[in-house]
């Protein structure tokens, strides 16, 4: 049954569960797959060398599906950092009304991007952050909790917490990221406020992910404890694989006697992480991913997966709906009904007793 929530209806989509951005993986394969099972896939865009290749990567993923799909676009430092704005012009040229945002100052290319009308859903791992975002015009907030992949930000805030202060605190609606692989996760997210959710590792671990089955395989066999913090020195923490690379660059992290972000630079290389991906070594180098691992056990296709969660979802909330009963009945149980006065001796509580209960 097609879901109805603010998101599902601004971006036209049957399931509330949105593919986010992730560089070496968010190619046409995997974002016209999400889309045409009835969620919102995504495109990267820094994935593309330059803005012309992300042009052609758009009219590649139009020719795979006809729903909407979207861009990611994620501003992070760099000593050169990438012409943003030009790849904001080719999103724009090419007719992309979706487009995910995230990183330092987004502020330009927000603006950029609203003013061409498109639909923005900006990436925060804080209140304060995602306040600030609202204030840039924002049409969504995806709001990362502690356990997602990739850059978790400083401040160790779960999603059980994090969501519940959206809430509490947000005037627009968002998105819960982090930690969500089934129906029952997009139930407890749409319970908590939430208008869908957004998931990364979960679809790098289906059939149509354009990575390295071995890659897969890993994931299906890791456990929610197997995930590292990297770069935390440098405030710039990032939740990856543990693997031999990771606990390597954290074991010269903590023992620096320096702190030069050189000692691990080599080591924390966005070039060996691609590799991993076509190698299928999952200890070349350094990958992301969220401590979801622990509760993903198959790779389906992106259609089983997001038809399982929209049932799985459905299900669930059928479910918690049938714990509610009327004001004026009492629940039953297996020695009488709460709430009824007869006398039973199980009713006995020691220390108690009858006339007191």
């Amino acid at each position: 049954m097609p879901f109805n929530t603010s998101l599902t209806r601004k971006l036209g989509i049957k399931v509330p569960v949105v593919q986010g951005g992730m560089q070496w993986v968010g190619y046409a394969e995997l974002a016209s797959a999400v889309s045409n099972a009835g969620g919102l896939g995504i495109l990267t865009a820094l994935t593309q060398p330059t803005p012309e290749d992300l042009r052609k990567e758009i009219r590649r993923c139009r020719t795979m599906t006809r729903n909407p799909f979207g861009v990611n676009l994620t501003l992070l430092p760099a000593l050169v950092p990438p012409d943003y704005g030009a790849y904001a012009s080719v999103i724009i040229d090419e007719g992309i009304r979706i487009v995910e945002t995230a990183g330092n100052s987004p502020g330009p290319v927000i603006k950029q991007l609203k003013a061409a009308d498109c639909t923005i859903l900006h990436k925060c791992t804080t209140i304060r952050h995602a306040q600030s975002a609202v204030k840039l015009g924002v049409d969504f907030l995806s709001i990362d909790g502690f356990e997602c992949a990739g850059h978790v930000g400083e401040s160790d805030l779960t999603n059980f917490i994090l969501l519940s202060r959206a809430r509490q605190s947000l005037k627009v609606p968002f998105i819960a990221s982090g930690g969500f692989a089934d129906g029952q996760g997009l139930a407890a997210a749409l319970s908590l406020g939430a208008a869908g959710i957004n998931m990364g590792t979960r679809f790098m671990c289906t059939v149509e992910a354009p990575i390295h089955r071995n890659i897969k395989q890993t994931i299906v066999d890791a456990q929610e404890t197997d995930t590292e913090l990297v770069l935390r020195r440098w405030k710039n923490t990032s939740r990856l694989f543990r693997n031999d690379v990771a606990q390597e660059a954290v074991k010269i992290e903590k023992e620096s006697s320096t702190g030069k972000f050189e000692e691990v630079a080599h080591l924390v290389s966005g070039k060996r992480g691609r590799e991993v991906f076509l190698n299928g070594n999952a200890h070349h180098g350094v990958w992301t991913a969220g401590q979801v691992i622990g509760l993903i056990h198959d790779i389906p296709t992106c259609d089983e997966l997001v038809t399982r969660i929209e049932r799985e979802a459905e299900d669930t909330l059928k479910q918690a709906s049938s714990l509610i009963i009327g004001r004026e009945e009492h629940p039953r149980s297996e020695t009488g009904t709460v709430g009824d006065k007869t006398e039973k001796p199980e009713a006995v509580v020691w220390g108690v007793g009858k006339s007191k209960l």
